[in-house]
């Protein structure tokens, strides 16, 4: 294995989507960049999602924003990188049990749009239509967002990965920081790298590595399990759509198979009582699937905000910029998310205003971050 350069302009930590997306976009920007990743690309957060990039996220005008450019950016992710990330326009339904929840969507519904989301509400009956597993007698409506993908989250660290290289960057895997140094030396096994601006994109490992350059990013790993039931009848003809219920219940068409999610374990439930209860918020929301047999698919850890919402900036005492804490959504974010930091490095205003997005929201600027 090669040494580490010596001095580099970035050192960006982390090689899922967002840290990949980071390196690539600094690169083909000039800026001498090195990636560090602890294990092999895309082993962290990224490999553990529903596989979904979709632009309307409930309550959250500005991160739909995000969303929305980054998936123009998917869009035009095979010509950029020759990677093609089999993208199939499934849609998104998220169901409404209750009159507030009703409400609070057409209070919002404006600046979704203004945002650039295509969303609408629909009644019960066309929520059934759009997934015919849907207890039509159960809901007041949903949400309808048609500019939901599935698509393949390795392509997406395997085409930027690529793209980065291409520009001059170097990637390199197995290769744990040790240490930050207040100069900017970033320390591993393999040798130190001095570097201009240090970029944290470590996922759920983001506040450790904050914490060696002393700077605060309050981003908790939060376990989840991806489950697998048989779809009834066998596979549906048309894929259901990714369908989110208040309970934080999701399901989607996986395969021949449905795709369901719904965190983990709570403190103290065992895995079996967690299936229990998995199932039957199953089979009352969507009663075909009662009495189905939940499969482990896999699981793993993403990187978590109080709020749920990523924190995107830079410390204002030093070269050190963030870019964690996206919730399970770095894949609808990735784009967007490199592109802010590209532009924190190069002292260039964003498209759009990302103050909200600094860790101050919840530290308040006690040390100067921002």
């Amino acid at each position: 294995m090669s040494r580490l350069p010596e001095r580099a302009d970035a050192v960006v930590i982390g090689g899922g989507v967002i840290g990949t997306s980071i390196a690539c976009q600094l690169a083909e920007a000039g800026v001498g960049t090195v990636l560090l990743e602890r294990g092999a690309l895309g082993s962290g957060s990224s490999g553990t999602t529903a596989g979904v990039v979709r632009t309307y996220f409930p309550g959250n005008a500005l991160i739909s924003g995000l969303a929305v450019r980054s998936l123009a950016a998917y869009q035009a992710f095979t010509e950029r990188t020759g990677i093609d990330l089999g993208l199939r326009r499934i849609g998104l339904l998220v169901l409404f049990t209750d009159e507030e929840q009703v409400r609070e969507f057409r209070r919002t519904e404006a600046a979704q749009r203004a945002a650039g989301v295509d969303v609408e509400l629909v009644g019960p009956a066309e929520a059934a239509r759009l997934n015919p597993l849907v207890d039509e007698s159960a809901v007041l409506g949903a949400a309808w967002a048609p500019e939901t993908y599935t698509c393949d989250p390795a392509g997406i660290v395997r085409g930027y990965a690529a793209a980065a290289r291409r520009a001059g960057a170097v990637l390199r895997t197995e290769t744990p920081v040790t240490g930050i140094g207040p100069e900017g030396r970033v320390d591993t096994p393999a040798g130190g790298v001095h570097a201009g601006t240090v970029v944290c994109a470590a996922g759920p490992w983001a506040e450790a590595v904050a914490a060696l350059a002393d700077v605060r990013v309050p981003v908790t790993p939060h376990p989840v399990d991806m489950l697998l039931a048989d779809a009834p009848g066998g596979a549906p003809r048309d894929a259901l759509p990714m369908t989110m219920h208040p309970s934080s219940l999701r399901i989607r068409s996986w395969g021949d198979r449905v795709l369901v999610g719904m965190g983990r374990p709570a403190p103290g439930e065992t895995r079996q009582d967690w299936r229990k209860r998995v199932s039957h918020h199953l089979g009352t929301t969507f009663p075909a699937l009662a009495g189905s047999t939940l499969d482990h698919g896999w699981s793993g850890n993403l990187d978590v905000t109080p709020d749920g919402m990523a924190f995107i900036g830079h410390d204002r005492s030093r070269r050190f910029l963030y870019a964690a804490g996206f919730s399970g959504q770095g894949l609808c974010q990735a784009p967007a998310a490199g592109e802010i930091i590209r532009n924190l490095v190069l002292g260039e205003e964003s498209w759009t205003d990302t103050t909200a997005l600094s860790t101050a929201r919840h530290l308040g600027d006690p040390a100067g971050t921002g």
